[in-house]
């Protein structure tokens, strides 16, 4: 749940500053991207926190929630928190704001099963019990919806067409 107060509250904050003429928020999808790379720094740290921080989310509770099936639980949390903060960068970058938002599509997705599973067998985020189901697809949707929205503040990149020099021979 608290990632989805500093999604939307990061939203508004960002917006706002674009009221008051900061630029790089004028739009709302550009606050959108903001407001996403906010909540992908809160999750993708977490996936490096310490089990003896009990405060938030943290490595421990996250390779809990990985379902059996899925080989290597402790290099997938790490790898998508990896992933997550390499998309939060490349939500803030303009330049790559459309890549990191479409990159996020599947990665939601992949994501999906260890919120599905966590919620199905009561698995407690940090010290919380687990949030239901009805809960936590609806977020995940929410979250891919922030993504591509993110994706319509970037700069639409014409393909370069060189042309070939008429031979001199």
């Amino acid at each position: 749940m608290i990632t989805l107060v500093a999604l939307v509250g990061s939203l508004v904050v960002f917006r706002m500053l674009g009221a008051f003429g900061v630029a790089r928020f004028a739009s709302w999808s550009a606050s959108a991207a903001h407001a996403l790379a906010v909540m992908l720094v809160m999750t993708g740290t977490a996936h490096f926190m310490p089990a003896s921080v009990t405060v938030m989310p943290n490595y421990a509770d996250m390779v809990a929630m990985i379902p059996p099936f899925v080989p290597f639980p402790g290099f997938m949390v790490l790898t998508s928190g990896v992933l997550e903060l390499l998309a939060a960068i490349g939500l803030i970058l303009t330049r790559t704001r459309r890549l990191a938002g479409w990159a996020l599509v599947p990665l939601f997705l992949l994501l999906l099963p260890a919120n599905i599973y966590a919620a199905l067998n009561d698995i407690s985020f940090a010290g919380e019990p687990a949030s239901p189901l009805w809960q936590r697809i609806p977020e995940q949707a929410l979250y891919i919806g922030f993504a591509v929205w993110a994706t319509r503040s970037a700069p639409r990149v014409a393909p370069v067409v060189r042309r070939r020099e008429p031979s001199t021979v």
